[in-house]
């Protein structure tokens, strides 16, 4: 199968983030991880509509869009003004989320819906049918550079199995730690898009990180 690779754009140098989004136009990552937290749902501020709307400029690869806030629906118009590919919410932040992912989708965005760690994937039962991603924390979200949970394995297994059986076109999404030794499990377990900071932009050639993330989709057909 296929796996696309979404860069987390938190990992970056923010002193220079010009050159850090070049780098990804250049590359063989197909979208842009973009982690927006409030200081609230998650213990961290990380950016906001400024730096979203400079990056979306310049940024040729489309924008992966992760809301780690409270009433993420509050966003949906400016998140769709941006030209977001994916506006993603979380499960846990979400009193009405089958509403949500309808102005989602009304806004002209695909509607991606986080999981925490300790969220099971069963949670999502009545409405996988009607989402485009799901993304699976496999750390607590807030901070990147987080040791990766093993139980993201199981959980990822157990979500293919869901979307297999309710004929769900949802792409299974990871969060957090991949890299070289948990990305191939990842893979084989049945992700369908790794998003990676650290990893990513912490290497010393991260086009070849990229590539390599890719070519795993590739080794597990053979």
């Amino acid at each position: 199968m296929a796996v696309m690779v979404s860069p987390s754009l938190l990992a970056a140098n923010f002193l220079d983030l010009r050159k850090d989004i070049e780098m990804i136009n250049t590359s063989e990552a197909d979208w842009l991880h973009l982690d927006v937290m409030d200081g609230m749902f998650v213990p961290n501020i990380s950016f906001g509509f400024p730096v979203l709307e400079a990056v979306s400029k310049i940024c040729k690869k489309p924008l992966d869009v992760h809301y780690m806030i409270m009433q993420p629906e509050r966003y949906i118009k400016q998140t769709a003004a941006l030209g977001a590919m994916m506006m993603n919410v979380h499960y846990e932040a979400c009193t009405h989320l089958h509403r949500t992912v309808e102005e989602i989708h009304q806004a002209g965005m695909k509607a991606g819906v986080t999981l925490n760690p300790s969220t099971p994937v069963c949670m999502l039962e009545d409405i996988i049918r009607d989402v485009d991603m799901v993304l699976l924390m496999s750390v607590n979200p807030g901070f990147g550079g987080q040791r990766f949970i093993e139980q993201t394995i199981n959980k990822t297994q157990q979500l293919r199995e869901m979307i297999s059986r309710t004929g769900s076109h949802a792409l299974i999404e990871v969060d957090g730690g991949v890299q070289e030794e948990t990305a191939p499990r990842l893979v084989k377990a049945g992700v369908d898009v790794l998003v990676s900071g650290s990893y990513v932009f912490k290497a010393a050639d991260p086009h070849k990180v990229i590539k390599s993330l890719k070519q795993l989709g590739e080794s597990a057909q053979l």
